[in-house]
């Protein structure tokens, strides 16, 4: 087990056979793992991943250890690691700290001794390992490179860093690559978020009213899948143009005050903090449910809940209920965390294909280009989406058409 910390190793067989279920659709990330396990592309050096550990996350980890790469992963939320995935990996040569449910000091010690491995490239979600590089592990940035970050949250942080003038390093934001954003954003959280709501709640989402806050590509996601579940759907936005395109795509717009006492469903996608607070639980009615998917478990006040509640409760696993002085009582499902992960398996196997097809060519991106590249953010170049995009489309069974000279000419491409 080298120096891992997980939970239980005797779990493996399980992680196992869920990593071997999703390879089986992920054919992109299998064309490049054949280009890649060939060429040796990661040959000595060491990648520290903060992820989600799932299956997903894992194959994406096994792919980058089997071209060369000396990986460690620990998590990137307290909730989402599965520990037979953690098992799995250690059991095949992967350096892991992480176990579900750790406490906050807990995952800060998992992600420092992931970066006590001084790592060439990071793979960050959130955005947690680049804060410790730039704050109290400095000393881990002897060797790096540069990293990427998959998720919006992450590079909400990184773009602070750079506005300030404060990045040490670059960083991709794979997140804001075509394939990762319009694809997993979209379709991975419509699908996964309710798929975690559902099977914890075992309740119907047609007929009920749902309050979908945040109308980025992820709101845009869970707000159709909420449509076609049978739903009446509210979102509120601070956006003006935002909410004009949820206007037009058939959805009601207001601001969550009013929303409170309408809603049914509460599902917060914005990346921001207190989108739902004291003033809105007292608002709402009796048996609501709120949930997250946003990437931190701020955008639903569980502080406030623990404040003013007279009573808190186990209603089911992953869902607590919260007994106002009202009287009424309120659910907050996986503690405010990411629900699509925390009380489920993540995005889908097919969604999450693409993404980590572009994470994977993001590190080879940093080996090649990485010592040209000043400490600044940047976005994969265009032509590796397409490159992706095409994998896939040919792994469906799909073709296209491709322009001729002389429409190339008239478009001005040659």
């Amino acid at each position: 087990m080298s120096d891992s910390m997980i939970r239980d190793i005797s779990l493996s067989d399980n992680g196992e056979q869920r990593i071997r279920w999703v390879a089986k659709f992920m054919p992109a990330l299998n064309a490049l793992r054949e280009e890649f396990i060939k060429d040796q592309t990661f040959k000595g050096k060491t990648i520290v991943m903060s992820i989600h550990l799932e299956a997903k996350t894992a194959y994406l980890a096994l792919t980058l250890n089997a071209a060369g790469a000396n990986v460690i992963c620990t998590g990137s939320n307290p909730l989402s690691t599965q520990d037979p995935i953690a098992a799995a990996l250690v059991k095949n040569g992967i350096t892991v700290y992480a176990w579900h449910g750790c406490t906050d000091d807990e995952y800060t010690m998992f992600l420092n001794k992931a970066l006590d491995h001084m790592p060439d490239i990071i793979i960050d979600d959130g955005g947690d390992l680049v804060h410790l590089l730039h704050t109290t592990r400095a000393d881990a940035r002897k060797n790096l490179i540069g990293g990427s970050e998959e998720t919006t949250t992450g590079v909400y942080r990184l773009k602070i860093l750079e506005k300030n003038h404060e990045l040490k390093f670059p960083m991709i934001a794979v997140n804001d690559s075509y394939c990762k954003y319009l694809f997993d954003n979209r379709y991975g959280t419509g699908q996964s978020a309710w798929d975690g709501i559902i099977r914890s709640t075992n309740l119907t989402v047609t007929g009920k009213t749902v309050v979908i806050a945040g109308y980025g590509w992820c709101g845009k996601g869970v707000s159709m899948r909420a449509k076609g579940l049978g739903a009446h759907v509210i979102v509120t936005e601070v956006d003006p143009i935002k909410a004009i395109e949820a206007v037009m795509d058939g959805f009601e717009v207001m601001p969550m005050d009013e929303a409170a006492k309408l809603g049914d469903y509460f599902l917060t996608v914005t990346g921001d903090i207190d989108i739902i607070t004291e003033r809105h639980f007292m608002e709402m009615k009796d048996g609501a449910i709120c949930a997250n998917a946003g990437h931190f478990d701020c955008e639903v006040s569980r502080k406030d809940l623990e404040r003013i509640c007279t009573r808190k409760f186990e209603a089911r696993k992953n869902i607590e209920g919260y007994v106002l002085p009202n009287g009424k009582t309120v659910f907050l499902m996986a503690e405010g965390r990411l629900v699509n992960l925390a009380a489920g398996d993540g995005h889908p196997a097919e969604i999450m294909d693409l993404s980590f097809a572009m994470q994977t060519l993001a590190a080879r991106y940093l080996l090649q280009h990485g010592s040209e590249m000043e400490a600044k953010v940047y976005t994969l170049p265009h032509e590796l989406d397409t490159k992706v995009a095409s994998i896939k489309l040919a792994s469906m069974g799909y073709k296209i058409d491709t322009l001729t000279e002389a429409q190339r000419k008239y478009l001005g491409l040659d």
